[in-house]
């Protein structure tokens, strides 16, 4: 479909808003698949591109697309996109920001009252007749536990904010911040072996770089105060899966709460899979209607500033324009 002189590529469907308001102003292309190569076909002629989740944006990739002008990921986390080798193309690479903040915020709280109150197994004990059996239990909740949040970004300031209306004691840790501004958004300012000793539950807000990969890994994981649980909403490979399924295996742990999985979908030999007290939904935290729309129209604004251009007001690379 065509509506302007520019062509924009989507490595993935957006919102139905979001489309119709790119379609008014160029020609809209889609991958057919998520591999080097079939990128670099659909992003042969393209000015834009628009990714989410599939799909690695590379060096190599975009040595093959001499046109490309602008990238928006629909989302904030760029690990799938080489910002460097961007930014020597003096290519603007924007995000949209705070689009999937408050629903990204809830979806940890549901994964931490799910887990505690076991919600999965007990939904299916009561349809398996166990109703008295079930009552006779006891399970976790939320007002008085101690949550610890790593990353203080937008997401994890408005989980603190929501934190403080369950009436949790909430603690953050952002080594990119400093200790006023993470207590400015919301959480008491603590180093990250601190805040893994007293955190009843533990929810992953940072985002994915060389320094993050397997943050919680057996050393981490073994940190953590017993019996506490740990939610993952930002990126799977923040955790090492191996060493979180056998500290809730042993029964250190009592539960994980889960967005985000590396890789996506799982293998099936992923060992959390087999573990009731896992519980894992697929990648869908930001998957509300008005999220969705936020993500999709914001990614598409960006993109039309650029090529109009105009300076995207969500560019991670400002520096193209200071040179």
């Amino acid at each position: 479909m065509t509506g302007g002189p520019f062509t924009v590529c989507l490595t993935e469907p957006i919102h139905p808003d979001g489309e119709a308001l790119l379609a008014r102003a160029a020609a809209v292309r889609y991958a057919t698949d998520h591999d080097e190569a079939a990128l670099a076909a659909a992003l042969g002629e393209a000015d834009g591109l628009i990714v989410r989740v599939k799909g690695r944006v590379t060096e190599s990739l975009l040595a093959r697309c001499p046109r490309l002008k602008v990238i928006a990921r629909h989302g904030v986390g760029v690990d799938n996109v080489d910002v460097a080798a961007a930014t020597r193309r003096r290519i603007p690479v924007c995000v949209t920001l705070g689009a999937n903040t408050e629903a990204v915020a809830e979806h940890a709280f549901l994964l931490m009252l799910a887990v505690g109150k076991r919600l999965v197994a007990v939904n299916a004990g009561v349809r398996r007749g166990a109703w008295d059996a079930l009552r006779r239990d006891l399970y976790a909740g939320l007002c008085g536990r101690t949550l610890g949040i790593v990353g203080m970004g937008r997401v994890g300031a408005r989980v603190a904010a929501l934190a403080g209306a369950f009436g949790m004691r909430p603690l953050g840790y952002d080594p990119a911040l400093p200790a006023e501004e993470i207590r400015r958004r919301g959480a008491a300012p603590v180093d990250l072996a601190s805040l893994l000793r007293e955190a009843d539950i533990v929810s992953l807000h940072a985002p994915l770089t060389p320094e993050t990969q397997h943050l919680l890994n057996g050393e981490t994981i073994g940190m953590m105060k017993p019996g506490a649980i740990l939610v993952n909403t930002s990126r799977g490979a923040l955790v090492d899966d191996a060493a979180l399924s056998e500290a809730i295996r042993s029964g250190r742990l009592a539960g994980a709460g889960i967005d985000v999985m590396e890789p996506e979908p799982p293998h099936p030999d992923n060992p959390l899979l087999a573990l009731e007290q896992v519980l894992i939904t697929p990648h869908i935290a930001a998957h509300t209607e008005d999220s969705m729309r936020r993500m999709a129209v914001t990614a598409v604004e960006q993109v039309l500033m650029a090529l109009e251009g105009k300076r995207p007001t969500m560019a991670i690379n400002p520096e193209i324009w200071e040179r």
